[in-house]
């Protein structure tokens, strides 16, 4: 009775053994194992990707937009980077309060009347990189958490750095340490002391100019070869400098308008078009200053021709001898946005694919067959057991059979008989005795 029981549990373990198993292989054979390493950081950021298809013959213009303020030049970039200073202050109630700030192009402004000519930030501070606050003969007034901000508006980039600043009676008490969150300096009051902020990043300084550092480059990468390999067409500089690689550009086959910078405009036209362009074209561009790089990606496919259109002379000829023949109106070049793979572990992802769905499709395939097994293997068992029950239960019923038989034949046998009349007859003759004894009687 215990058996069905204990088969069906074994049956779920069984299960529930296959299914882990399935979960360890699916995770261990998923196609991101053979994802793409990571080059693409190291190639920029894809912004855009299209497969574009136009018939031999005509223009292609492959657009390249960037209508942010970064690739645009700026006038007025001294008052794009900002330093100001604030504190928060927790007596009476807690508020913020401006110190001070500074900008290259315009001196330092600060907010509160008390504090002029005692607080104040190195002149230098936007070409060493050093913004720390110097306050001179502290008071009990000025203890708070100060926060240091940078802002650099034309890159769009902020910073910030908190200091808590505690007054003290006592020069004993006079240290700096750090709490978990920012540092703490506990200073003796009527001191001076420096709230150190400094950043020696070229961004916030005055190193190189900004024309130098964005720059626009078109590449070509023809079928069959590798993107190391690619090929330059031109550079493009803020500064109206520009660099053209090879003849397509000696030859004005291929161009990109000259205030590219002012209007963001990067756009590369290809004229007369033929099957020797059809290619990988990416569009890079570079802002060195402030850390950022953008790529556009356009795979070119150049078709057959546009039909060419009938002559006067020959739609005259036919009109006498031929109908007139009808003729299809040629369709507009379609452009597809798609996400091109830009990298050599393209293949290794299909590959991937492939072999993770035969490797689980194939570990199915033979769980099933093991399972099946399994459970032939059970009936085979279970019959086993049915029939040797069966065998017991005729040889104890054989064993009795013979034991009564056994109990019935063991009644004593001492007659010498030979048959049965002889048997009759002695019967007969003690009867006739007895008979007579009586009578004599």
């Amino acid at each position: 009775m215990l058996t069905a029981p204990l088969s069906a549990a074994s049956s779920v373990r069984t299960m529930r053994l296959d299914m882990s198993l399935l979960r360890i292989l699916a995770v261990l054979f998923l196609p991101a194992a053979w994802c793409q390493s990571g080059g693409s950081s190291k190639l920029g950021v894809v912004v855009e990707a299209k497969n574009i298809t136009l018939p031999a013959g005509t223009k292609a213009v492959l657009p390249c937009h960037s209508p942010r303020m970064v690739w645009t030049r700026d006038a007025l970039k001294d008052r794009q980077r900002v330093v100001h200073w604030d504190v928060m202050r927790s007596s009476p109630e807690y508020s913020v309060e401006r110190v001070m700030d500074m900008s290259p192009g315009g001196r330092q402004r600060v907010y509160n009347g008390y504090n002029k000519g005692r607080i104040s930030i190195p002149d230098s501070a936007f070409n060493d990189g050093n913004f720390s606050l110097v306050i001179d003969n502290v008071v009990t007034n000025d203890k708070g958490v100060y926060t240091c901000n940078l802002h650099h508006h034309y890159c769009q980039i902020h910073q910030s750095i908190q200091i808590q600043l505690n007054v003290t009676k006592s020069a004993r008490k006079e240290r700096r340490y750090w709490d978990g969150e920012k540092t703490v300096f506990v200073v003796l009051l009527g001191s001076s002391v420096v709230l150190p902020c400094v950043n020696r990043r070229p961004l916030w300084r005055e190193g190189l100019q900004e024309d130098q550092q964005q720059v626009a480059h078109w590449d070509f990468q023809a079928p069959g070869v590798r993107p190391d390999r690619a090929d330059r067409l031109v550079d493009l500089y803020a500064s109206g400098e520009r660099r053209d690689y090879g003849p397509l550009f000696a030859q004005s086959k291929m161009s990109v308008e000259e205030d590219a910078f002012t209007l963001g405009d990067f756009s590369l036209s290809i004229s007369d078009l033929k099957p020797v362009d059809k290619g990988l074209y990416s569009c890079h561009l570079h802002h060195h200053y402030c850390g950022m790089y953008e790529r556009r990606i356009f795979r070119l496919t150049v078709g057959p021709p546009l039909p060419a259109a009938p002559t006067a002379t020959a739609t005259r000829s036919f009109q006498n001898d031929v109908p007139e023949p009808r003729t299809e109106e040629s369709e507009s070049p379609r452009v597809v946005t798609v996400i091109l793979p830009e990298h050599r572990g393209y293949f290794l992802q299909h590959l991937g694919y492939f072999l993770a769905t035969f490797l689980l499709l194939a570990f199915i395939v033979v769980a099933v067959i093991v399972l099946t097994r399994r459970r032939k293997k059970r009936g085979l068992e279970y019959e086993l057991r049915g029939s040797d029950r069966g065998s017991r239960i005729s040889r104890d019923e054989m064993s009795l059979e013979c034991t009564e038989l056994k109990a019935c034949n063991q009644a004593p046998l001492n007659s010498d008989y030979k048959n049965n009349l002889l048997k009759e007859r002695d019967m007969a003759k003690e009867c006739n005795n007895d008979f007579e004894g009586k009578m004599w009687k």
